[in-house]
C-alpha cells in the first residue's frame, strides 16, 4: 500500500505522456483516478497511524553504497509523513479533477495532467524520505515540475519569465540546503535522518571554521537548511518568484503555490527539529524571517488588484505563520497550520480560478463586482475559504491561527512576545485584504466592459465538487484535529517524529487575551464593509494623504526593483562586458574566426596560381623544389 501511495502517480504521469494519442479524456480519466486511489490510500494509513500506531520504513532498493556514504531509496511512514502525504495526495486529487474542467479548451491537457502527476510523484518522494539525498531528489523534482507548470503555456513571454525566475530564485535557496547536506556529510558521515539525529547531542557544542572564522556547528548547518526553507517558501527576500508564478494555469497555482510545495520548506524546518532546538540563534532567525515575511506579505496584499496574486501574497503571509511558529519550538502548531491551510487556501485558489473562469480570464478584481446573485454558490464557497482565512471563530483557520499565537504566549520569551504582536496585528491585516477581495469581486457595481453580466453563469460540477469538498476540509478540519494535532496528547500522536528539548509552560492564559484575536477579526468585517464598499471616499482620502505608503505597497516594498539595480543590472552588465570584449572580441577574433580567415586567406591566394597556363605551374614546382631543396640541406 505505501508503495502504491508514492507510485501511482509517477504510472499515471507516464501513461499521460506516453499515451498523449489517445485523447484528453484517457489523460484525464488515468491521472484523476489513479490520484484518487493514492489519495484513498493515503488516508488509510494516517488512519492506521493514528488508532494503531502502524508505521515503519520501507526500503525499496539500496540506491548508493560507496565508501561512508549508504543510503536507501525507502518510503517512510511516521506521523509526520503522513500528516504530509493526505495533503499532498488530497489537494492532488481535487485538483486534477477541477483541472478537467478548468483546462477544457487548452489543446495541450494531457501534457499537463502528465505534469500534475509528476509533481506529486516528486512532492511524496520529499515527505517520506528518510535520508536528505531522497529529500534533495524530491526536492529538486517539485521544483523543475514548478518550472514546467508556471511556463505551461510557453508562447506567453510573461509566463517564460515567471518560470525562470522561479527556477533562478529557488536555485539559490538549494545551493544553501545542498551546502547544508555537503556539512552534515563531511561532519557526520551519514545522511540519514535517524543516525543523523542520534549524533546531534553529542555534537552540539562542536565548532567548526567557515570563511576564516570559528562557528557553532549545528547552528551552521540549520542556517544553511533554513536558506533552503527560505527559498522554497517564498520567504522574505527569496519570496519575489510567488507572486509572478501565478503566470501559470489557476490548478497549479492551488496545488504547487498554496497547499503542497511552498510547504517543503515548513516541513524540513520540522523534519529537522532535532537539530534546530541546539540552536537558539537559528530558531531565532527561523522566527524573525517568519514575522517579517507575514507582515510584508499582509502589508502588499492590501493594494494588490491581481485576485490570484491577493491569495499567493496571503499563503506568503500565513508561510510567515507557520515559521515563527516553528521558531519558537512551537513544530506542531505550525504543521497543524499547515494542514489546515492546505484547505482553505487550496478552496481560494481554485475559487478564484472559477470567477476566473466566469469571466473570461479576467484577473483584476477591478473589473469584476455585482455578480454575487449570478455565481451565488462560487460566491458561498469563497466565502468559506475568506472566513477560514481570517480565523472566523470555530472555522480551521481558528483554531490553527489562534493555536500559533497562544503558544508565543506560553513561550513567555522576548520573542515570543514579537510573534505575539506581529501575529495579532497581520490577522487584522489579513482580515482587511480578504474581505476587500471578497466584496470587490462580487459586490457592488459590476465593471466588467467586455461580459454582459447576463453571459455570466456558475461553473460546471467537474469545478464545484472539488470546492465542496476543501469547503467541508475549510471548516472542519481544525475543530476534529486539533486535539490530534496540538492538544494535551499531541506528544503521544507525534511520537519521535517532532522533537521537543523544551516543553511549553503551563500556563494559564487569560481570559481577554484569548478573545482578542477573534475580536480583531470579527471588527475588521464592518471597517471593510464601509471603507470598500459603504463609502469608498473614505479609502480614497486614506490613499491620497499616504500616497508614498501606498506607493511602497503597491510596489512591493520595492524589492524587485532593488533586486534590478543591485543584481540584474550589474550581472547583466558584466555578462554583456565579457560576451563582447571576451568571447567576440577576444577568443572568437584570435581563435576560431582568426584562424578561419588566415586560411581563407591564404586560400584565396593560392587560387590565384590556378590560371590554367603551364608556365604559371611550372613556376610554383620550381618554388617549391628550391623550398624542398633548401629544407633538406639546412637540416
Amino acid at each position: 500500500m505505501e508503495y502504491l501511495i508514492v507510485f501511482l502517480p509517477l504510472i499515471g504521469s507516464l501513461i499521460c505522456y506516453l499515451g498523449k494519442d489517445l485523447g484528453n479524456l484517457f489523460s484525464e480519466i488515468s491521472s484523476s483516478l489513479l490520484i484518487v486511489v493514492s489519495a484513498v490510500l493515503s488516508i488509510i494509513i494516517f488512519y492506521n497511524g493514528f488508532v494503531h500506531n502502524i508505521y515503519g520504513n520501507y526500503q525499496i532498493l539500496n540506491w548508493i553504497n560507496s565508501g561512508e556514504l549508504n543510503v536507501n531509496w525507502s518510503i517512510n511512514i511516521d506521523p509526520l509523513s503522513s500528516v504530509m502525504i493526505v495533503v499532498v495526495t488530497l489537494i492532488s486529487a481535487l485538483v486534477h479533477i477541477y483541472s478537467i474542467g478548468y483546462m477544457s479548451h487548452d489543446p495541450h491537457k494531457p501534457r499537463f495532467m502528465s505534469y500534475l502527476s509528476l509533481f506529486t510523484f516528486s512532492m511524496l518522494c520529499l515527505v517520506v524520505s528518510d535520508n536528505f539525498l531522497q529529500l534533495f531528489f524530491g526536492w529538486e523534482g517539485v521544483g523543475l515540475c514548478s518550472y514546467l507548470l508556471i511556463g505551461f503555456w510557453y508562447k506567453k513571454n510573461s509566463a517564460n519569465n515567471a518560470a525562470i525566475k522561479a527556477f533562478i530564485v529557488n536555485r539559490v535557496g538549494d545551493f544553501g540546503l545542498a551546502i547544508g547536506i555537503f556539512l552534515i556529510f563531511f561532519q557526520f558521515g551519514t545522511l540519514n535522518f535517524s543516525e543523523l539525529f542520534n549524533l546531534v547531542e553529542l555534537n552540539s557544542d562542536k565548532n567548526i571554521k567557515f570563511i576564516f572564522a570559528d562557528f557553532n556547528l549545528i547552528t551552521t548547518i540549520c542556517v544553511f537548511l533554513f536558506i533552503g526553507a527560505m527559498g522554497k517558501s517564498a520567504q522574505f527576500i527569496l519570496h519575489t518568484w510567488l507572486p509572478d508564478a501565478m503566470e501559470g494555469p489557476t490548478p497549479v497555482s492551488a496545488l504547487i503555490h498554496a497547499a503542497t510545495m511552498v510547504t517543503a520548506g515548513v516541513f524540513l524546518v520540522v523534519k529537522c527539529s532535532p537539530l534546530f532546538e541546539y540552536s537558539q540563534f537559528a530558531l531565532n532567525l527561523v522566527a524573525i524571517v517568519g514575522m517579517i515575511t507575514a507582515l510584508f506579505a499582509a502589508s502588499v496584499a492590501l493594494v494588490q488588484n491581481d485576485i490570484k496574486k491577493i491569495i499567493a501574497y496571503s499563503t506568503c503571509s500565513q508561510l510567515g505563520y507557520m515559521f515563527f511558529a516553528a521558531g519558537i519550538g512551537a513544530y506542531h502548531v505550525a504543521m497543524f497550520h499547515l494542514f489546515t491551510h492546505a484547505f482553505f487556501k487550496a478552496l481560494l485558489f481554485l475559487g478564484a480560478g472559477s470567477v476566473i473562469h466566469v469571466f473570461r480570464d479576467e484577473q483584476d478584481i477591478g473589473n469584476m463586482g455585482g455578480v454575487w446573485k449570478k455565481i451565488p454558490f462560487t460566491m458561498t464557497l469563497m466565502l468559506i475559504g475568506t472566513l477560514a482565512l481570517t480565523g472566523f471563530p470555530f472555522l480551521s483557520g481558528f483554531y490553527s491561527k489562534d493555536a500559533i499565537i497562544e503558544f508565543a504566549y506560553l513561550k513567555n520569551s522576548n520573542i515570543g512576545t514579537y510573534v505575539v504582536v506581529v501575529g495579532i496585528f497581520t490577522a487584522f491585516l489579513t482580515s482587511l485584504y480578504s474581505w476587500r477581495l471578497f466584496i470587490r469581486t462580487f459586490f457592488g457595481e459590476y465593471n466588467n466592459k467586455k461580459i454582459s453580466l447576463k453571459e455570466l453563469h456558475e461553473s460546471p460540477p467537474v469545478m464545484t465538487i472539488p470546492l465542496i469538498i476543501l469547503a467541508l476540509g475549510s471548516i472542519f478540519s481544525g475543530f476534529l484535529f486539533k486535539d490530534i494535532f496540538i492538544g494535551q496528547s499531541n506528544l503521544e500522536f507525534w511520537n519521535d517524529s517532532i522533537f521537543f528539548l523544551n516543553d511549553f509552560k503551563n500556563t494559564k492564559i487569560s481570559t481577554w487575551f484569548l478573545l482578542l484575536t477573534p475580536s480583531i477579526v470579527l471588527i475588521s468585517i464592518p471597517i471593510a464593509y464601509f471603507i470598500y464598499l459603504k463609502d469608498k471616499s473614505i479609502l480614497d482620502g486614506i490613499k491620497k494623504t499616504n500616497l508614498p505608503l501606498y506607493k511602497f505597497l503597491l510596489n512591493k516594498w520595492y524589492i524587485d526593483e532593488f533586486y534590478e539595480i543591485t543584481l540584474v543590472r550589474p550581472i547583466k552588465k558584466l555578462g554583456l562586458t565579457f560576451w563582447k570584449k571576451g568571447d567576440e572580441n577576444t577568443i572568437d577574433r584570435f581563435g576560431p574566426d582568426g584562424v578561419s580567415k588566415l586560411i581563407k586567406f591564404i586560400s584565396n591566394k593560392a587560387s590565384q596560381f590556378q590560371t590554367g597556363y603551364i608556365y604559371d605551374y611550372a613556376f610554383v614546382m620550381l618554388i617549391g623544389l628550391s623550398a624542398l631543396i633548401t629544407f633538406l640541406i639546412l637540416k
